[in-house]
């Protein structure tokens, strides 16, 4: 095929939702090429969450700043997602589609790794915030679309199984992030201030590779899913969520509420785990940490591949509620223990949140129709709740000089997140649409 041909089979820039299409009907294999390009956005994700996490801890040494101003970095990054998901990425997802979001997002996504290179040249903590807050606003537009496409492109039945599958390789990006940011940024510098230089080369590649991404999804024929889809796919399956108004949708704002917990929980746990390590594990220091914190991502991995082979077999709503479950009893038995065990126990804490953040997303926009995009800018601008949580934590940690007491503060998010599995496992109304299933010749 010629390039003339490529631009001639391209997909539209614009979608007119007046108008149906074939997208939400396809079959597991029709949807196999749309979905692995989509799949790529999660991995690039997960790595940018992953150096996040390790630039956390050695910003804290190497431009002597403390924990609390420390978490600046993850204010920045998931303070940029509810501007994206409720705002302009919203706003262009309902009046140009999918596509058009994914090329906007990977451009800011460009924009904010090539602001690291000025920041790594001044040493400049300002400036790194700035340059992730661009980054976060690249992801988070990213998510406002990725998610809820991963839901509707292919058989119904199977969304909470392809979000899963595909935010696993957004697992794998969590693993890579920390080895390559322990190894590469600070192994044979010892956290010299010299070694932050190293990070812009990074950012480098990673913003080229990301704008010839870009380009990628330019020339791809990416199927669009319109408002006219979900709401003859809703009246098909004769659920009537979408009858309500907007702001009447309980399971929606219930799902967002536990989506700010659970994240602003995670993010915290992650951000601060090298410091864990190192104040609870006598004779840990923070390359140490960041190989431990590699590990821990891998079981994080690990969970998520193994939940979404269970899904196929097990209703979202048990999984869910099991893995959810596990994780509040983990995390509240990290803040008193220490050493291996304080470690081990938060291995398997991030082992079980591994599909907590996807599940919440398909359950919370199941049946919503015509309200689908607007959802899901609400539950992944819930997202948000990143930028809350690691200052607290990280303020209690200052205060009380014992960073293993301070992880009482995510145990207490994370116990608000399960409330939600509570309800998609009791409450009859949420029940009634988890359980859905439409009846389609899914290959």
């Amino acid at each position: 095929m010629g390039l003339k041909e490529v631009f001639k089979n391209r997909s539209s820039l614009r979608v007119d939702n007046r108008k149906t299409t074939s997208a939400a009907t396809l079959t597991l294999r029709q949807s196999l090429w749309p979905l692995s390009l989509v799949t790529i956005l999660f991995f690039l994700w997960g790595f940018a969450y992953g150096l996040l996490d390790t630039l956390n801890k050695h910003f804290q040494n190497t431009l002597h700043i403390d924990r609390t101003r420390s978490a600046g970095l993850q204010a920045a990054y998931f303070g940029a997602y509810p501007l994206a998901s409720l705002g302009y990425a919203n706003w262009i997802l309902r009046h140009y589609g999918y596509k058009t979001v994914f090329i906007f997002g990977l451009t800011l996504y460009g924009i904010g790794a090539l602001c690291m290179w000025p920041a790594g040249l001044h040493q400049s903590f300002g400036g790194f915030c700035g340059a992730t807050f661009v980054i976060g606003s690249g992801l988070g537009s990213l998510e406002t679309a990725a998610n809820p496409y991963l839901t509707v492109c292919g058989p119904p039945r199977y969304a909470e199984i392809r979000i899963n599958f595909a935010q696993s390789f957004n697992a794998i990006g969590t693993v890579v992030g920390p080895v390559l940011g322990s190894y590469a940024f600070f192994t044979t510098t010892n956290d010299n201030v010299e070694a932050l230089q190293r990070v812009q080369w990074v950012y480098l590649a990673i913003g080229i590779f990301v704008f010839c991404l870009a380009g990628v999804f330019f020339v791809s024929n990416i199927p669009e899913v319109t408002d006219e889809d979900m709401a003859f796919q809703v009246a098909t399956t004769h659920v009537d969520e979408q009858d309500k108004p907007f702001w009447k949708q309980w399971r929606l704002f219930h799902a967002t509420l536990a989506q700010f917990a659970y994240t602003g929980a995670q993010v915290a746990i992650a951000g601060y785990f090298i410091n864990y390590a190192v104040d609870t594990w006598p004779g840990t220091d923070s390359a140490k940490g960041a190989k431990l914190l590699a590990g821990a991502q891998g079981a994080f991995a690990v969970g998520r591949f193994l939940g979404s082979g269970i899904m196929k077999y097990v209703r979202a709503r048990y999984v869910f509620g099991v893995y959810i479950s596990c994780c509040v009893a983990f995390l509240a038995a990290s803040v008193t223990q220490r050493n291996q065990t304080g470690i081990a126990m938060l291995y398997m804490v991030l082992f079980f949140e591994s599909v907590c953040f996807p599940t919440i997303v398909a359950l919370g926009i199941r049946g919503l129709g015509r309200h689908y995009k607007r959802g899901s800018g609400f539950i992944v601008g819930g997202v948000c709740g990143g930028a809350i949580v690691p200052p607290i934590l990280g303020h209690v940690a200052d205060m009380r000089n014992d960073t293993g007491f301070a992880f009482i503060v995510p145990t207490m998010f994370m116990v608000v997140a399960w409330t939600y599995a509570l309800a998609v496992n009791i409450v009859p109304t949420y029940k009634r649409y988890e359980d859905h299933e439409l009846e389609v010749d899914d290959i």
